[in-house]
C-alpha cells in the first residue's frame, strides 16, 4: 500500500517526503538547509541562529569577518559631500563652522568678539547658542581658494580610509560611529574652551581620535608597539607642524577624547563591558562637554 502524498508546507504544490529534522515539517528542496544531521526548514534554520551567541571583540563589537566597514565609507562620503556643497555655496563655511564667539557687522563681516556688544553688531557663534557648529563644523573642511585647500580634505580622507577601517573593525560600527562623534565633538569643544575667536572646520579632530584609539586597541591587543608609535609620532608631529594654518586645539581635543573613549572600552572589567553600560559612559561624556560648553558661554557672555 502506498504512502499518502505529502506536500511542502510552505509550497503546496509541491510533493515532497522529506522532513525538517527539528519539527518535522515536510520541505521541499527548496526550502531545505542542510545540517548536521538531515535538512532543516527555513524557520528552524532562523531560530537556530538567533540561539547562536554572536562573537565578539574584546571591545565588545561583533566580529564582522569579512564585512565591509559601512560607517567609514558613510563618513567619508558625507565628508566629501559637504564639500561639494561648500564649493557650491561658499557662505556655508561661515555659517556652519566651529566658532566660539564673534560680531557680526551690518556689512555682514565678522570681528573679534571681547565680551561687549555694540548696536548694529549681534553676537554670533556658540556663544549665543548656535550649538550646531561643535558638529557641523567637523564636517567641512578648508574651502579651494583658501592656502592648504582641497589637501585639507585628502589627507583628512586618507588617514580616515586607513585608520577608520581597522578601528571599525575591532570596535565595530556602532562603536566606531560613537567614537568619531565623540572625538570630533571632543575637538569641537577644545576650540570652543582655548581659542573661541576661531573660526575652524575640518574632520583633524575625529581622525585624532581614530589614531588614538588605534594605538590604545593595539596596545590592548598586544601588537608590535614599535611600529604603532613611529605611526603615532608621524601624528603628533603633524599636530605640532598643522598648528600653522589648522587648529591644533581641535586636533589635541580629539586626540584626548579618543583615547579615553577607548581606553573605557579597551581596559574596562568585562561585566561593565555591555552595549548599556557603555551607552551610559558615553552619555556621561556627553554631558561633561555640555556643561564645560555652558560654563564657557557663561564665563564670554557675563
Amino acid at each position: 500500500m502506498e504512502a499518502a502524498a505529502t506536500t511542502c508546507y510552505r509550497h503546496p504544490s509541491y510533493e515532497t517526503y522529506v522532513r525538517c529534522t527539528r519539527c518535522e515539517r515536510t520541505i521541499c528542496p527548496e526550502c531545505m538547509h542542510g545540517a548536521s544531521v538531515g535538512h532543516q526548514c527555513p524557520e528552524c534554520v532562523k531560530k537556530g541562529q538567533r540561539s547562536v551567541r554572536r562573537a565578539r571583540t574584546v571591545f565588545g563589537g561583533a566580529v564582522s569577518g569579512a564585512v565591509a566597514p559601512v560607517v567609514t565609507y558613510v563618513l567619508m562620503a558625507l565628508n566629501v559631500l559637504a564639500y561639494a556643497v561648500e564649493v557650491v555655496r561658499p557662505e556655508t563655511v561661515d555659517r556652519f563652522a566651529v566658532l566660539g564667539a564673534a560680531l557680526t557687522g551690518p556689512d555682514g563681516a565678522q570681528y573679534y568678539y571681547r565680551g561687549v556688544e555694540y548696536a548694529g553688531y549681534r553676537l554670533t557663534g556658540i556663544a549665543d547658542g548656535e550649538w550646531y557648529r561643535l558638529v557641523t563644523g567637523t564636517f567641512l573642511h578648508l574651502p579651494p581658494d583658501s592656502s592648504f585647500g582641497v589637501m585639507h580634505l585628502l589627507f583628512n580622507m586618507f588617514a580616515l580610509w586607513n585608520i577608520g577601517r581597522a578601528v571599525e573593525g575591532q570596535l565595530g560600527r556602532a562603536r566606531c560611529l560613537a567614537l568619531y562623534l565623540l572625538s570630533a565633538l571632543g575637538g569641537s569643544v577644545a576650540v570652543y574652551l582655548l581659542a573661541p575667536d576661531t573660526s575652524t572646520v575640518g574632520a583633524s579632530g575625529a581622525v585624532f581620535g581614530l589614531a588614538a584609539s588605534y594605538w590604545v586597541i593595539s596596545r590592548r591587543l598586544g601588537h608590535d608597539m614599535g611600529a604603532v608609535n613611529r605611526f603615532m609620532a608621524g601624528f603628533l608631529l603633524w599636530m605640532v607642524l598643522s598648528a600653522l594654518f589648522t587648529s591644533w586645539q581641535g586636533h589635541l581635543g580629539g586626540l584626548l577624547t579618543g583615547a579615553l573613549v577607548t581606553y573605557g572600552l579597551a581596559y574596562a572589567p568585562a561585566k561593565l563591558r555591555t552595549g548599556p553600560l557603555q551607552l551610559a559612559g558615553g552619555a556621561v561624556l556627553l554631558g561633561l562637554f555640555a556643561v564645560a560648553v555652558a560654563v564657557r558661554t557663561s564665563a564670554l557672555t557675563g
